[in-house]
């Protein structure tokens, strides 16, 4: 039995032992070191670049500007130039590339790169950003070719994108709801801060193939990308990928591959080297976006919610990304995990002079969460209810319909339910929600209920190859990217048990080769043990029906006698009676020497299914496959003297479908705790009136440091099986960190007795909403 066990992480004894090779770790003859010419300024002309000085520097073989690929890219919206040419839009956009012998020279000649500007007015906030009067990111957004259909920008705007949902008749109903609420809340763009930057190597060889080596999530996507913006054929690009050293979402856009191409392509196809220092991954890097909402409930007065208007206005920064994806996963899970029959969202990507925004764990989830869940609060107190009841009382079920009229069904959902319960139970809730431990010291406790579905593309797939060895073992070979999730050890678990093998037998080939691994979409959306897993199981199928039949010969039976387990292929009448693996693994010889079957080789296949894009004007469609639920809270002990807090505690209860590996989910779990609080209580970027980064290093950029963290972690899960996930496993690698900012935020509201609807919830932040509260 492998699924539901505990097992050692495959990759657990390289790591510890420090052996792993990661891309930063590799050195290659004949390397050439590439550097970035950053800009000085939010919002600009280019007046002009002049690189004299910078050419005088020894060993500089190339330098590369817009001028030279003066076109757009994206991965949604084509409206984000490589380098920038006649204008720059954030402060730390790339201008130029330098590349030279080495990476001193490369630094040291970018420095000498002079770029003369013409300052124009600065875009700084979504609010700003969503003015008639406001300045203009991009003139001509509106011209700009659309990658994925459904992206809408607004001519003449600052929206990138708008997305629309419309349920039921939200205008009549809001006019007669005996009980309303509207609230707002906000905070600014941040960081992914994973633990190893971004870096790139790329060479175009003499037959022509482009080769990358690259720290992302998206292999695949890195070919999409250099076919469609820059026609190379897809056959003559080759991306390898090794263990990726953290994410969190940042790397699944493609932004140095297409620089360090340029580069390479520069210098001749050279091996050209491109990494980013810190604060280039801070501040020239995509980002986690900003948000701005606006909620509005309606309810009956004993509770019961009966409508939900929505405004979101995301921070997509200065070019959509994945900004106008995000844009549309907030809006078709819009209202949290509760039914609301009439529902009104506008979600809008903004276009704003700061870092653009990307993929970051949750994928827009955490923050309408810490919205909605807000409001859920401030509601609860508004009718004089249990905040822990008024979910109860409103949590979606089976029956009911999505934001986007997706019907719920047993399968698809989860039991929030259930989750809210065992929350209640591990936050020990009944011994009171705020306690005044001292004169100066309160306890406070908050809850927060979440959901999400993995929002993929709707022919997102995965591909998996199965090899049986000599001795009965099996490689496996799938293009999914291990970034410290686990997910290899995952798909071993399950391929184990679907062979009836011991772990001790699965290989899993860690690092990815684009040129024998099978596609794969991309690693993201906790979609891979799902879309992965059940490619896996395909091609268990197909592995097994080959040792059956290679089976049945050597054993003069039908083929379906045959059963496959604890390493044999045995008659299921007689299980005494069989043949070891290992003796057909390779096919089977008579013993007058003649072979039949030969190795036996799995393949698998899984592409989502039954899934459709999102009508314009109403929203209305099937986004994912399953919703996963969950519930979590925070205790926090608060100090009315100096605002400080500790957090004593964070409780994380999710209905993932069977987990797969209790161990390795409890830690993505844990890590996704850690990560919302960070976010929640500290981390953002700070910008001056003229767009420019204040906080662009990790001394002044603020995480949760060790020591702050929470004393105690508590994790349980719910196990309502889906029927279409492997196992009926779903989706998890993202929920840990979904509802933390809300529940961290109603937690001190409750100590300090102040609505705090804004990020980060800093000490200062809740001085200065105590003192506007007592004016």
């Amino acid at each position: 039995m492998n699924v539901g066990k505990t097992v050692q992480r495959i990759d657990a004894v390289e790591k510890a032992a420090g052996t792993v090779q990661y891309l930063g770790d590799s050195s290659f003859p004949g390397l050439l070191h590439a550097k970035l010419v950053t800009s000085t300024h939010a919002h600009a002309k280019i007046k002009s670049i002049n690189t004299e000085e910078a050419w005088k520097v020894p060993g500089v073989r190339a330098i590369v500007t817009g001028e030279m690929f003066p076109f757009h890219i994206g991965p949604i919206l084509a409206d984000r130039p490589p380098l920038a040419f006649e204008k720059v839009r954030y402060h730390g956009e790339p201008l130029a590339i330098v590349v030279a012998d080495q990476e001193f020279r490369a630094k040291q000649a970018a420095f000498k790169v002079k770029v003369e500007y013409e300052s124009l007015p600065v875009v700084n906030s979504v609010q700003q950003a969503f003015q008639n009067d406001s300045p203009l990111v991009h003139e001509n957004s509106g011209r700009y070719q659309k990658i994925i259909s459904n992206v809408y920008p607004v001519q003449g705007t600052n929206i990138g994108s708008h997305i629309k949902i419309r349920k039921g008749d939200f205008i009549s109903v809001w006019e007669n709801c005996e009980v309303k609420i509207s609230k707002h809340f906000s905070f600014s763009i941040s960081d992914h801060a994973a633990i190893e930057t971004r870096s790139a190597r790329v060479e175009i060889n003499p037959a022509g193939k482009v080769i990358v080596h690259s720290t992302t999530q998206s292999p695949y996507t890195i070919k999409k990308v250099l076919n469609q913006f820059f026609n190379i054929a897809v056959g003559n690009i080759i991306v390898h990928a090794p263990l990726v050293g953290g994410a969190f979402g940042g790397k699944g856009t493609v932004q140095l591959e297409p620089l360090a191409y340029l580069a390479s392509k520069s210098v001749g196809g050279k091996l050209v080297k491109l990494d980013y220092e810190r604060e280039e991954d801070l501040i020239t890097a995509p980002c986690h976006i900003g948000f701005d909402a606006t909620v509005k409930l309606g309810a009956t007065k004993d509770g019961k919610l009966v409508a939900g208007q929505y405004t979101y206005l995301i921070d997509g920064g200065a070019y959509t990304d994945q900004a106008a994806g995000i844009t549309r996963a907030a809006a078709l899970d819009c209202t949290g995990p509760y039914h609301i029959p009439n529902v009104w969202c506008d979600s809008y990507c903004m276009y704003t002079n700061h870092p653009y925004g990307t993929s970051f764990r949750g994928y827009g989830h955490p923050e309408l969460t810490f919205a909605v869940e807000r409001t859920m609060d401030m509601l609860a107190k508004q009718l004089n209810m249990c905040p822990i009841q008024l979910r109860k009382m409103n949590a979606i079920k089976p029956g009911h319909t999505s934001p986007t009229q997706a019907v719920i069904t047993a399968n698809n959902i989860g039991d929030a339910e259930k989750c809210i319960e065992r929350v209640k139970e591990l936050i020990e809730w009944d011994k009171g929600q705020r306690i005044e431990m001292s004169s100066r010291k309160i306890q406070s406790k908050g809850i927060s209920l979440f959901w999400k579905t993995s929002t993929t593309a709707t022919n997102a797939q995965a591909g998996v190859v199965i090899t049986f060895e000599a001795d009965g073992s099996v490689n496996l070979n799938c293009a999914a990217i291990e970034l410290g999730q686990g997910t290899k050890t995952i798909l071993a678990q399950i391929l184990a048990e679907k062979l009836g093998m011991e772990m001790n037998k699965i290989h899993v080939t860690m690092e990815i080769n684009t040129q024998y691994d099978p596609h794969q979409w991309r690693t993201v959306a906790s979609s891979t043990t799902f879309l992965a897993g059940r490619a896996v199981m395909s091609a268990a199928d197909h592995a097994i029906a080959q040792l059956k039949k290679t089976a049945s010969i050597a054993m003069h039976c039908s083929i379906e006698d045959l059963e496959v387990g604890g390493g044999r292929v045995y008659l299921k009448a007689n299980p005494e009676y069989g043949v070891n693996i290992k003796d057909i693994a390779l096919g089977y010889k008579y013993p007058n020497g003649h072979a039949v079957e030969g190795q036996v080789v799995g393949m698998g296949k899984h592409i989502q299914r039954r899934l459709t894009p999102m009508d314009k004007e109403t929203g209305f469609g099937k986004p994912g496959p399953w919703w996963s639920v969950g519930a979590q809270a925070v205790e926090v002990e608060w100090d009315k003297k100096d605002y400080t807090y500790k957090l004593l505690k964070a409780v994380t209860v999710l209905d993932g479908g069977t987990i797969i590996n209790p161990g390795t989910a409890t830690q993505q779990m844990r890590g996704g705790m850690y990560l919302g609080l960070s976010f929640a209580s500290s981390e953002g970027f700070i910008f001056n009136e003229n767009g420019l980064l204040q906080n662009p290093q990790l001394r002044t950029y603020q995480m949760l440091r060790f020591g702050e963290q929470p004393i105690e972690y508590l994790v349980d899960f719910v196990e309502t099986p889906s029927a279409d996930g492997p196992y009926g496993a779903r989706g998890i690698g993202e929920y840990g960190v979904i509802g933390m900012a809300g529940a961290l935020a109603n937690s001190l509201s409750v100590a300090a007795e102040v609505e705090l609807n804004q990020l980060p919830l800093h000490p200062e932040y809740i001085w200065r909403a105590k003192k506007e509260n007592a004016t």
